[in-house]
């Protein structure tokens, strides 16, 4: 390599050596200025960032909510059994043949089959305190109908089971008239109001969620315009010696992402705590959280960075918007 070219060469890595340098400076600077207006702007910056806080935290109650649900769902899914009856007489052979089929049946999880004599047997363990109806039970005649228990994988679908009990032949032979399957009467209602019931829930808490992200992004957008407004002659004096938009723009950046990370550790920890405090209560009432406090807490890092990410995009755009119709006009 000639001595020209090596000097054309070293003089290139200094100039990009330079560049790297005032990047770096300019980085910086924008980081300085945006905290510093932050600060300055104390009262802007603290209703913003409890703006912020409160979208987050109904955020975070949506979708700890969800997963509650589907927990519970789940759980009652399991308990929650369709009951098919049938004839006092049905012999376990026919009994446990029925069992069979329906556990070939894929929306079927699981299947138990009580005889009418199991049937006895239970509710007199049931009553055993009580003589006069032990006495009752040994006296009668067994009229208790022979049961098949059925859990299903999705409470709102039973098309598959109740098309089963109205074609299977063996079925509709020993099927007792006396008693409805629990699926085709009150029962019924019962188990698909659950499931429209955690609908609902999911749909307003979404909605709720969303309003407020609207609001949030407008709160902070009205702030960014008012720190803007306050510095106009800061920033038309830059404007005039040369400053490129992104530097005007950058401030404005980190100040709405300071916003975004304080409310993140805020909103979390409100959560967090409100969770456990309430997990005894919820679990009283047949709720299941424990396996949501289990997941929020393992994954206690990855949901304070999922809720910094929020509202940092939430600021981010707000702050965007703010200032490019800003630097239109």
């Amino acid at each position: 390599m000639s001595a020209r070219a090596k000097n054309k060469t070293n003089h290139k890595a200094l100039a990009n050596k330079k560049q790297n340098r005032r990047r770096m400076l300019t980085f910086w600077r924008i980081i300085r200025y945006g905290t510093d207006s932050f600060m300055r702007n104390s009262w802007l910056s603290v209703a913003a960032t409890a703006v912020m806080t409160i979208t987050l935290l109904i955020i975070f109650t949506a979708v700890v909510t969800q997963n509650i649900l589907d927990n519970t769902i789940t759980d009652l899914q399991n308990k929650v059994d369709m009951s098919i009856y049938l004839k006092t007489e049905t012999t376990d052979k026919v009994g446990n043949n029925i069992k069979a089929e329906l556990e070939k049946l894929s929306s079927v999880k699981s299947v138990k089959y009580i005889s009418a004599q199991d049937a006895r047997s239970e509710i007199a363990k049931a009553n055993s305190s009580n003589a006069s109806v032990l006495a009752a039970i040994t006296e009668a005649t067994n009229k208790n109908p022979a049961t098949i228990r059925v859990v299903v994988a999705n409470i709102d679908n039973t098309s598959q089971l109740e098309k089963f009990v109205a074609t299977d032949a063996l079925v509709k032979k020993n099927l007792n008239p006396d008693y409805k399957p629990s699926f085709a009467g009150e029962r019924s209602s019962a188990i698909k109001s659950i499931g429209r019931a955690v609908n609902f829930a999911q749909v307003v808490g979404l909605g709720a969620g969303l309003i407020f992200v609207i609001i949030s992004a407008l709160i902070i957008f009205n702030t960014i315009r008012m720190a803007i407004f306050n510095r106009r002659e800061e920033i038309q004096m830059m404007k005039l010696i040369g400053a490129d938009q992104s530097f005007i723009r950058g401030p404005f950046l980190v100040e709405a992402i300071i916003y975004g990370v304080i409310a993140a550790f805020i909103s979390t920890g409100i959560g967090v705590w409100a969770l456990l405090a309430s997990s005894n209560t919820l679990s009283s009432y047949q709720i299941s959280v424990h396996e949501t406090i289990k997941l929020v807490t393992v994954y206690s890092p990855l949901l304070v960075l999922g809720m910094i990410l929020i509202g940092a995009v939430i600021g981010i755009i707000s702050s965007l918007l703010a200032t490019r119709r800003y630097l239109k006009l």
